[in-house]
């Protein structure tokens, strides 16, 4: 691994060449840095239940966690066990779901999940991943989050977020989604699974943004081989969102106050 120095940041360029142990080595690094700095990373779909945390995650499909959020309640006291799925009045769901948007086929997983709940497991969601994923609606990232944030079972949650920055610190070349989860499992603690995820999503959705990061606020710069895809002034902490905005700002040494007060409040993709 070589040093360069790029905006006046030194980072760590990635050669080709560079070894497994580096490679993990690096990525212990940069999971200790998230750690620092998404201390509020957790699953953002709220539940209180692995019933509820199925059906939520069904819903978060091309919606955001937010939209879900506003949705879920009502659901959740209309349909309170896997039955009540099962028997739901497809029109009546319908509407409950509709600003989820797919609310058609989001129905159609709702009902035949609660159907197949009831059928093969006493109407509880099972908690191996080998069951999980033979149920309708339900593949294995969905599975994953069950596990991990339901069950406590360390798991590793491929969406389009994990999958754009695990590829932009080049921890892999795999682009295969359990591929992805395999190869990056690999680098770390199974212990770390769970909150690993949550971590880089929360990067993600706060900071390594997918059209425009905020390399010049990021707290990884000195890890991240794609530094530079975004802007790398320290005016790129506009580019910041969520409720932590501005700490994230003086987590990466930039000014807080170049982070607009709308940024605070703008809801995270």
């Amino acid at each position: 691994m070589r040093r360069r120095r790029l905006a006046g940041v030194t980072t760590s360029s990635t050669r080709a060449d560079e070894t497994d142990l580096g490679r993990t080595r690096r990525a212990r690094r940069i999971g200790r840095a998230l750690t620092e700095t998404h201390p509020d990373a957790h699953c953002e779909l709220d539940h209180s239940s692995a019933l509820e945390l199925a059906v939520a995650t069904i819903l978060s499909a091309q919606c955001t966690d937010k939209k879900v959020n506003e949705v879920t309640p009502k659901l959740f006291a209309r349909y309170p066990t896997a039955a009540d799925y099962a028997a739901a009045d497809r029109g009546e769901m319908e509407e409950l779901i509709r600003p989820t948007g797919f609310y058609r086929n989001k129905t159609d997983s709702l009902i035949k999940l609660g159907q197949a709940l009831v059928e093969r497991y006493d109407g509880q969601v099972p908690g191996r991943l080998v069951d999980l994923v033979t149920l309708p609606g339900i593949g294995r990232k969905t599975a994953n989050v069950i596990l991990g944030n339901a069950f406590g079972v360390p798991g590793i949650t491929v969406d389009t977020h994990f999958h754009r920055l695990v590829s932009r610190w080049r921890l892999t070349t795999e682009t295969d989604p359990v591929k992805i989860e395999h190869a990056i499992g690999a680098l770390y603690p199974k212990r770390d699974w769970t909150m690993l995820s949550h971590r880089i999503i929360f990067h993600g959705r706060r900071v390594c943004h997918a059209r425009k990061p905020a390399c010049g606020a990021c707290t990884l710069a000195r890890l991240c081989p794609s530094y530079g895809t975004g802007p790398t002034e320290p005016a790129a902490a506009k580019l910041l969102k969520g409720p932590r905005a501005r700490d994230l700002a003086v987590a990466a040494g930039v000014d807080p106050d170049l982070v607009p007060a709308q940024a605070v409040v703008a809801d995270v993709p």
